[in-house]
């Protein structure tokens, strides 16, 4: 192969090395989001699903890694060693099938998260406590402020929650309040009470006299809206992997060309820190 094929090849490589190095950031910035974010249903999710947080800290790791071994190939490259060649090939081969392992855990999760996902939130209703900060908690009222749903079938699923169903008062979950184009987009936490009701209510003897026909909330639940944005998010981080997986191949390939026409090592040429 001629010496310019070598040079086209060697900064082909560094170019890729450059694009796989930030591509590595944001599989870092993935795994810390899904580890970090108390404040949308990734904190549900993380409760409901332990190979949640495995798959977050592999693409942490996988990420790290990424990041340093695009710096090391751009050295190699640029510097033609051989041996930082070699070492750069082998470890994109062991981060290549840690992306696929990492990919398939969620693919195959997927269907399991969604069944348990169910039974996390009825679960996180039924023991909702007004006035409590809870990472869970604040969570579910995000989701169903922003997705405009209440409970996960429908709003009846509060009707499980005995605090709420013991008030003698229409009073509901906030975060579920119906909201005009006008109102504030903050999102309200705990319990309200209804302010176009005045007195207590009739009860049935069974569950108080807190009637949920009359709460001013939305009536659908979150359950299609939740699965919806699990599909789409997931399905991003999945889009960025095999991104990088595409990128991680032609690497490869490139590192092998020029390894295999490098001929000498002339170590001087690697940077003395």
């Amino acid at each position: 192969m001629g010496s310019a094929c070598v040079k086209v090849i060697k900064y082909f490589l560094f170019l890729f090395n450059l694009l796989f190095f930030i591509l590595g950031g944001v599989i870092l910035g993935f795994g810390v989001w899904i580890l970090a974010d108390r404040s949308s249903f990734i904190s549900v999710l993380q409760a409901s699903s332990p190979s949640l947080n495995v798959g977050a800290y592999i693409f942490i790791g996988v990420g790290a890694v990424t990041m340093i071994m695009g710096f090391l190939g751009c050295v190699g490259a640029v510097n033609e060693v051989r041996c930082l060649l070699g070492l750069y090939f082998a470890f994109l081969l062991l981060i290549l099938i840690a992306q696929v392992a990492a990919g398939v855990l969620f693919y195959f999760n997927m269907d399991k998260v969604k069944q348990e996902m169910g039974s996390i939130v009825t679960k996180l209703i039924r023991d909702y406590k007004d006035g409590q900060e809870d990472s869970l908690q604040q969570g579910w009222d995000y989701v169903q402020a922003q997705g405009k749903c209440c409970g996960w079938v429908n709003f009846y699923n509060w009707t499980e929650n005995a605090d709420l169903m013991n008030r003698t008062t229409v009073t509901y979950p906030c975060s579920c309040e119906k909201k005009g184009e006008d109102d504030s987009p903050l999102v309200k936490k705990g319990f309200c009470e209804a302010s176009d009701v005045n007195g207590t209510l009739s009860g049935n003897g069974t569950q108080g006299d807190n009637n949920p026909e009359q709460w001013p909330v939305y009536q659908k639940g979150c359950m299609k809206t939740v699965q919806s944005w699990l599909q789409e998010n997931l399905g991003t981080i999945l889009g960025v992997c095999v991104g990088v997986a595409v990128i991680e191949l032609l690497g490869m390939l490139l590192s092998i060309c020029l390894c295999r026409n490098v001929h000498s090592e002339d170590y001087s040429k690697v940077p003395k820190y």
